[in-house]
């Protein structure tokens, strides 16, 4: 066996030091490393079947894998069976995954019809992303993966051979569209996504726990419920709450509004905009601007729809001077937001254009900090155990220590 077939037997990882063989990983390893094959497998697959398809990135994610591609004439979901087939074939085939690191005129050469590879070689380079558009890790080096007569871009790793990809735990899900890098203003592309399982066992449990999640999707209960919709004419991504939505609104905010202020919160009430000072004392422009509306021209200045209620309490707080002896000071508010999402982003009330949340900023000394962040975390576990969620997790965002301008 050559150097380049006992790399990939061994499974090596782009900038790393060996990795054992497939036999011995752990659970998730292996899964990450029988999607991530998946992926190219299907790569191969649709360039077969449909010529001139450009490729893009494929990586292996939570529960799956996909690949971005663009096709001439566009795939379907009708085709899907038939790429699932060609794929079966060429797991079955058993052919070794074979590692390759190259210069950038090989690559260059090796992808010189593929424009999205051509700039990923660039960016790559440049040490400005890895192969599959995430930040870079370790050392530039630029790498293929070679299976039969398909060979990608790739750092890996990958299992050994195609065959430990068993071709009744494989299957295709579904297309979606997807900007290229993820930019609105580049091409948009076709996201073909796709699951591998160890067992045909485990693909099965899974499709089931899809089609649960089907049947307890909140936008079907929330339409045929009739809790809230959503309209054109409105415009997407801004939910209309009816009557029997609003009502549960109400009594949730109720409640939290009782609980809150038996706990020291004041509530408050800020505007839906301001103006664009405010958000460049926050910080909000121009780091996050991306995520803002289009600023309003009123009497010479531009107002912005608010993206945090953050500034606006700070302005509260301002507005006087305060004595130590009044902290902490607790301020609350069911304050309406507003955020740019593109539309491939948006998702039923799980991400909107517009939404209401429970915000609340508190004023204390230093050392009463950590008993006040420690209530904070008992607050929230008493709502989350009396609306009966139990599976969550929290967490803590902090100031970049390297990143001292925003």
């Amino acid at each position: 066996m050559d150097r380049a077939g006992m790399i990939a037997f061994q499974g090596i990882a782009f900038g790393q030091e060996l990795m054992p063989p497939a036999e011995s990983v752990d659970s998730a390893e292996l899964l990450d490393r029988l999607r991530h094959s998946s992926a190219h497998v299907l790569a191969q697959a649709v360039c077969e079947m449909f010529p001139g398809t450009k490729l893009a990135t494929g990586p292996a994610i939570d529960e799956g894998f996909y690949y971005d591609f663009e096709v001439p004439g566009g795939i379907t979901e009708a085709d899907l069976a038939r790429v699932e087939a060609r794929m079966r074939e060429i797991v079955r085939a058993d052919v070794p995954f074979e590692y390759r690191e190259i210069s950038e005129d090989e690559a260059k050469r090796l992808f010189t019809d593929q424009p999205y590879k051509l700039e990923l070689i660039d960016r790559i380079l440049a040490g400005e992303i890895d192969e599959d558009g995430n930040p870079p890790k370790g050392q530039v080096v630029l790498s293929v993966y070679r299976h039969g007569e398909f060979q990608d871009l790739c750092r890996g790793p990958h299992v050994d051979r195609t065959g430990r990809i068993l071709p009744d735990a494989l299957k295709l899900l579904r297309i979606a569209g997807a900007y290229w890098q993820g930019d609105e203003h580049r091409p948009m592309l076709q996201r073909i996504y796709g699951t591998a399982w160890r067992t045909p066992e485990e693909l099965k449990d899974y499709l089931w726990r899809v089609e649960e999640a089907k049947r307890r999707d909140h936008r079907r209960i929330g339409e045929e419920t009739d809790l809230f919709t959503f309209s054109e004419e409105v415009g997407r991504g801004l939910p209309l709450w009816l009557p029997k939505g609003a009502a549960i609104r109400d009594e949730l905010e109720n409640w939290a509004k009782k609980t809150e202020r038996r706990l020291g919160y004041e509530r408050v009430i800020s505007p839906h905009l301001a103006k664009s000072d405010l958000y460049r004392i926050s910080g909000h422009l121009p780091y996050y601007a991306d995520d803002l509306y289009a600023p309003i021209e009123i009497d010479g200045d531009q107002y912005y729809l608010k993206p945090m209620n953050c500034p606006h309490h700070h302005m509260i707080y301002k507005a006087r001077r305060h004595s130590y002896r009044e902290l902490p000071i607790r301020y609350a508010e069911y304050g309406t937001v507003y955020r740019y999402e593109s539309s491939g982003q948006l998702h039923g009330l799980m991400r909107t254009r517009g939404f209401t949340q429970n915000d609340a900023h508190i004023y204390c000394r230093m050392e009463d900090a950590k008993r006040e962040f420690c209530d904070v975390m008992r607050l929230h576990d008493y709502y989350y155990r009396i609306l009966g969620l139990k599976d969550y997790r929290m967490v803590l965002a902090l100031r970049d220590p390297k990143n001292t301008t925003k």
